[in-house]
């Protein structure tokens, strides 16, 4: 069975919300399976993009009121919003994988780069830390970085990175021990310290935070678990080639055939490539109307693939930074046709990278002047620098 580029870009349209919008932004997230989050303003950029009528408080209802949304540290080791059963889904079968290898690392680093000295006993030392600062936060309820550290002094021990290189640098380890908890599913990054696009957030014991109709946490096995993200993944990314999944999730190559023999799934040709298809999914997709999207860096669109070319045609020098993340993207039916950046004045402007006729280039143009009218008196700051971005911002 073949499918062709054309179905594939209908798919992305359709399944990704960008040929016809959303109404809620719960279901802008569970029709991409998950939003990157490691840049917050991504977070709502990308609901933007994929949500009718949609304010930033939207966004920040559904993640700290109503909490039908959860960030949670996941696949490959990055921060992404989903829905609160496919949190479940992606803690069991990707998180607490990151976990383990990251307890692996720390213990190492608090035994050999440790500031101004070592740890005697980093698996025992980092045990007593991790239940120290769990239970201040569960005598505080929520809490700032620094407030634990207050707690629990231990977090301002010092580890050394990358010794002997010209970006060697020291820091408490409070960070990495927020993570290991995160990792682990016991605690929550809360509402952000400053504005939607802060860096810096509140942490809540995770079982305080999720609603009381949630079952325990994660409530069920890592196979299992590692079965549906596949299942949801193919939905909304297929067809694709299994290594695509592998990447997205961080599995290893084991971890990917288990999770697909758990589901039918069809192979299918795609322009000679082999690529899966759920065996349930293969009727065609309707071709949508012509459609335009602005969408931020990180937007799970474009990381939703390792293999890109078929969307991503030869802009790839002009999108991507030196570590791999894609910087705001211009999209028309299904393909990137260019780059976007928020200058300091407001203006959000624009840079084709092909020729898309004049009605495209006025629809975009349009699109560039909504998003900057939605923005307002904020600015969004790229965390991620491309080499379009640079040139755009000037």
């Amino acid at each position: 069975m073949k499918i062709s580029l054309a179905q594939r870009r209908a798919r992305l349209g359709a399944r990704h919300r960008l040929a016809a919008r959303a109404a809620t932004v719960e279901e802008a997230v569970d029709s991409v399976v998950a939003l990157h989050a490691t840049d917050p303003a991504s977070v709502y950029l990308s609901a933007w993009a994929r949500v009718q009528d949609v304010a930033v408080s939207d966004v920040a209802r559904a993640l700290y009121e109503d909490r039908t949304l959860l960030r949670i540290l996941g696949m490959r080791r990055t921060v992404f919003v989903t829905d609160i059963a496919t949190a479940a889904h992606v803690q069991a079968g990707c998180s607490f994988d990151v976990a383990a290898r990251q307890r692996r690392l720390l213990e190492k680093q608090l035994g050999s780069q440790g500031y101004p000295s070592n740890v005697a006993d980093p698996p025992q030392w980092l045990d007593e830390v991790l239940a120290s600062v769990e239970n201040a936060l569960h005598a505080r309820e929520s809490a700032t970085a620094q407030q634990l550290a207050d707690d629990e002094p231990r977090l301002r021990q010092q580890l050394r990175m990358s010794p002997g290189k010209p970006y060697e640098s020291i820091g408490n380890v409070t960070t990495r021990v927020l993570f290991q908890l995160a990792a682990e599913g016991h605690i929550v990054r809360g509402r952000p310290r400053g504005s939607w696009q802060s860096t810096q957030y509140h942490w809540s014991p995770m079982k305080d935070w999720l609603p009381d109709t949630t079952p325990a946490w994660p409530g069920c096995t890592p196979d299992e678990a590692r079965t549906e993200l596949a299942r949801r993944w193919l939905y909304a990314f297929g067809p694709a080639p299994a290594s695509d999944l592998q990447w997205w999730t961080g599995w290893n190559a084991g971890q990917t055939k288990k999770a697909l023999s758990g589901l039918a799934v069809t192979e299918v040709s795609l322009d000679g490539e082999p690529g899966l298809l759920r065996s349930d999914d293969l009727d065609p997709v309707a071709e949508p109307a012509p459609w335009i999207a602005l969408l931020p860096a990180l937007d799970p669109t474009p990381m939703g693939w390792q293999s890109r070319d078929w969307y991503l045609g030869p802009h790839r020098p002009h999108l991507f930074d030196r570590s791999g993340n894609i910087g705001p993207t211009v999209w028309s039916d299904g393909k990137i046709v260019g780059a976007w950046t928020h200058r300091s004045s407001g203006e959000v402007a624009v840079r084709l990278l092909e020729d898309v006729g004049t009605e495209k280039t006025a629809a975009i143009d349009a699109e560039a002047a909504r998003l900057s009218d939605w923005l307002g008196e904020a600015r969004v700051v790229a965390k991620f620098r491309t080499p379009a971005e640079k040139e755009l911002s000037g």
